[in-house]
C-alpha cells in the first residue's frame, strides 16, 4: 500500500495514527540532528520530520540523500507540532518518520515549484507536467473540472441528451479559416475539424432530439493574439420548440446555477440591453457593467461653435470619471498619446475638469466660455473633481475607440475587481454587416441565424436594416456565450444565402445536405455556445484563459512541450498524397 492517507487529509485528531503517505519532496530542511521535509500531493502538504533520537539511522542516511520533487514512500506515526503553521490546512501536525522508501528521483527543476514560481511563462509552458504541481495551476484545473461537472448535471437534470458530433468534417467557406486534414483514402480531398458542431446541432433538432448539448473542442486557424487559442473548448446546446426568450431564461439559470454550486454566489436577474444601446453607451457589443462610465453625447451642446474639429465631426462624445479631476496634466498627455497611437487612431483627447471651486478648465478654453462648459458637465450629471473625457470624429469609429479608451482608464484605476461578476445579455444584433473590402454583405453570426420575423422581407429590400433573433452573453466585458433562433424554413434559407451571394450550386454544394433536411420537417430551433475556458477563467478571477488549459498553446499557436507542429516524413507525405517536402 502506497498511502493509508493523502497529504491534505491529517489533523490533530489523527494524533498517534501510524500512517502512510507517498507524494513529491518540495522542501528539505536539514539542521543535522534534525530533519524536516514539506510532502506534496494534489491534495495538500504535510510536514514530515526525521529526528536522530527517534528515526532509525538508515532511514535517516537516506532521507540525507533527498532532492526536491523526488517521489517517496514514508510510514510514520502523526505527533503534534510544536511550531504550529496556521497557514497550512494540516499545520497543526507532523509526521514522525520510521519507514521511507525512494520510489523516483529527480533532477533539479527549471523552476521552483511554489505558488510564485520564478519560471517564466515560456519556460514552464515547456515543463507544462511541472507547472501542474503549483497549486495555482492545479487549482485552476480542478474548478475547471468542477464547472463542467455542474454544467453536466444541470443540462441532464432539465432534459438535455448530450450526443458526440464528428470531429473531421466538411470545409464551409463562413466563419474563420479552417485547419484542414488530408484523407489518404480519398486522393485530393480533405476533411476540416469544426469551428463548430453548428449544422450538425440543428440537424439532431431535425431528428428530433428536442434537447442537445455537448462539451466539444472546437478548432480555428485564425491569426493568434495573446490570448486565443487554435483549439478551444465549448458548451455547446440546441433546444428545438423554443423562442429566445425560453433560451435567455434556460442559459441564465445555468450561469446562476454554475456560480452558485462553484463560487457560492447568488447572481441577480440579467439584465438585457439592445446591440444599439450598448454600442452607442459604451462603444462596444461587450460592455462591462463593473464600472459605470456612460457615454455622455454633446452634439447639440458643442456644436456650432468656433471650434471647427467639433464642427466638422458627426459625432462628439464623452464619458465622466469620478475623482478625474486629480489627474495631472502628465496623466491626461499619456492619455493622449495613448488614444493617437495607430491601434486607436483618435486625432486627439479633449477634456473638461469640473474643478474643487466649482469653475471649470477645459482643453478647448478659448473657444468655450463657462457657461457652454456648465453645459457639457450638467449633461455629464459631473459633480466637482470629476473630470470628462471627450473625443470626436466619425461616429462608428469614435465609439469604438472611445470605447477602447474607457477599458484604458478602468485598468488605470483598478476598477476591475476579479471578484465581482456582472452578466449582461444582449440583443438584436444585426443580421449582417457589410465588408469594404469584399463590396458584400457577411452574416455578423453565421448564415443559419434567422431574421426577426417581421424583418423578413427587408433581406432583398434593406439588408442592413434588418436584426437578427441573436444574443450574446457578456460577463465583466467578455463575451462567454453566443447564439441564435436558428432559420428552419428552406425558402428563408435559400433567400439568405442569395443574399449572401451564394450561387444556387454553391449553396447546394456546402449546404446541400441541410438545405435536404428541411424538407422533412425541421422545427423552430435555436441554441447558444458557451466558450468554457473563458468562463471558467472569469469565474477564476483571471481573463487569461491559458492559465485554466491543461495543456495549451504559445502566442505563435505552438505547443512547446511536445514541439508541435513539426515536419513530417516523405513517406508519410506520399501516403497521402501531398507533394514531398524539397
Amino acid at each position: 500500500m502506497y498511502r493509508s492517507h493523502n497529504c491534505g487529509e491529517l489533523r490533530i485528531n489523527d494524533l498517534n495514527k501510524e500512517v502512510k503517505l507517498s507524494g513529491w519532496v518540495q522542501k528539505v530542511r536539514d539542521k543535522g540532528f534534525i530533519m524536516w521535509v514539506d510532502l506534496r500531493d494534489r491534495y495538500g502538504v504535510t510536514q514530515l520530520i526525521f529526528d536522530q533520537e527517534r528515526t532509525p539511522s538508515n532511514v535517516i542516511d537516506l532521507a540525507k540523500t533527498l532532492g526536491r520533487e523526488f517521489v517517496i514512500n514514508i510510514t510514520g506515526s502523526v505527533i503534534e507540532r510544536n511550531s504550529k503553521n496556521d497557514l497550512m490546512s494540516t499545520g497543526d501536525i507532523e509526521v514522525l518518520v520510521s519507514e521511507l522508501k525512494i520510489l523516483n528521483s529527480s533532477i533539479t527543476p527549471p523552476f521552483t515549484i511554489e505558488d510564485e514560481s520564478d519560471g517564466g511563462e515560456e519556460l514552464r509552458m515547456k515543463y507544462r507536467y511541472l507547472d501542474i504541481r503549483r497549486e495555482p495551476v492545479k487549482n485552476n484545473l480542478i474548478l475547471r473540472h468542477k464547472i463542467t461537472q455542474q454544467v453536466r448535471k444541470y443540462l441532464s437534470d432539465n432534459s438535455f441528451i448530450e450526443v458526440e458530433t464528428p470531429y473531421l468534417i466538411k470545409s464551409t467557406p463562413e466563419g474563420a479559416r479552417d485547419f484542414v486534414v488530408p484523407s489518404r483514402m480519398n486522393p485530393g480531398e480533405f476533411y476540416a475539424l469544426p469551428q463548430s458542431p453548428q449544422t450538425f446541432k440543428q440537424l439532431l433538432m431535425v431528428a428530433g432530439m428536442d434537447k442537445y448539448f455537448q462539451i466539444v473542442k472546437c478548432f480555428r486557424d485564425e491569426d493568434l493574439r495573446a490570448d486565443r487559442q487554435p483549439e478551444f473548448t465549448q458548451i455547446d446546446c440546441e433546444m428545438a420548440f423554443v423562442s429566445q426568450e425560453d433560451i435567455l431564461n434556460t442559459f441564465e439559470d445555468l450561469v446562476k446555477h454554475l456560480f452558485q454550486k462553484v463560487k457560492n454566489i447568488q447572481l441577480d436577474k440579467f439584465p438585457v440591453m439592445t446591440y444599439d444601446d450598448a454600442v452607442q453607451k459604451y462603444g462596444t457589443d461587450k460592455p462591462d457593467l463593473r464600472y459605470d462610465m456612460k457615454f455622455v453625447e454633446l452634439n447639440d451642446i458643442a456644436k456650432n461653435r468656433e471650434f471647427n474639429v467639433f464642427n466638422n465631426s458627426e459625432l462628439v462624445v464623452g464619458f465622466l470619471i469620478e475623482g478625474g479631476n486629480s489627474f495631472t496634466r502628465k496623466d491626461i498627455d499619456k492619455y493622449t498619446d495613448w488614444v493617437k497611437r495607430p491601434q486607436i487612431g483618435a486625432g486627439g483627447l479633449a477634456y473638461l475638469r469640473i474643478q474643487e471651486d466649482g469653475t471649470y478648465k477645459s482643453s478647448v478654453d478659448k473657444f468655450y466660455d463657462q457657461s457652454d462648459l456648465e453645459n457639457w458637465a450638467n449633461k455629464a450629471r459631473a459633480k466637482q473633481g470629476d473630470i470628462l473625457f471627450i473625443l470626436s470624429g466619425d461616429k462608428d469609429k469614435v465609439r469604438t475607440q472611445l470605447g477602447a479608451l474607457r477599458v484604458h482608464v478602468a485598468d488605470n484605476l483598478g476598477l476591475k475587481n476579479p471578484e465581482e461578476f456582472k452578466p449582461l445579455w444582449v440583443v438584436d444584433f444585426p443580421l449582417l454587416e457589410w465588408d469594404e473590402e469584399t463590396g458584400a454583405f457577411h452574416a455578423m453570426h453565421h448564415p443559419f441565424t434567422s431574421p426577426k420575423p417581421e424583418q423578413i422581407d427587408l433581406i432583398d429590400s434593406d439588408p442592413a436594416a434588418v436584426r437578427a433573433d441573436a444574443y450574446d452573453l457578456v460577463l465583466n466585458g467578455n463575451e462567454i456565450g453566443g447564439g441564435s433562433i436558428r432559420i428552419h424554413d428552406k425558402k428563408i434559407q435559400q433567400r439568405m444565402f442569395d443574399c449572401l451571394g451564394f450561387t444556387k450550386e454553391e449553396a447546394e454544394k456546402q449546404f446541400g445536405f441541410l438545405m435536404n433536411a428541411f424538407e422533412y420537417g425541421a422545427p423552430p430551433h435555436g441554441g447558444i455556445a458557451f466558450g468554457l475556458d473563458r468562463l471558467v477563467a472569469i469565474m477564476g478571477g483571471n481573463e487569461i484563459i491559458r492559465d485554466f488549459i491543461a495543456f495549451p498553446k504559445n502566442n505563435s499557436g505552438r505547443d512547446v512541450m511536445i514541439d508541435s507542429p513539426s515536419t513530417v516524413s516523405d513517406e508519410q507525405l506520399k501516403e497521402i498524397n501531398l507533394k514531398t517536402t524539397l
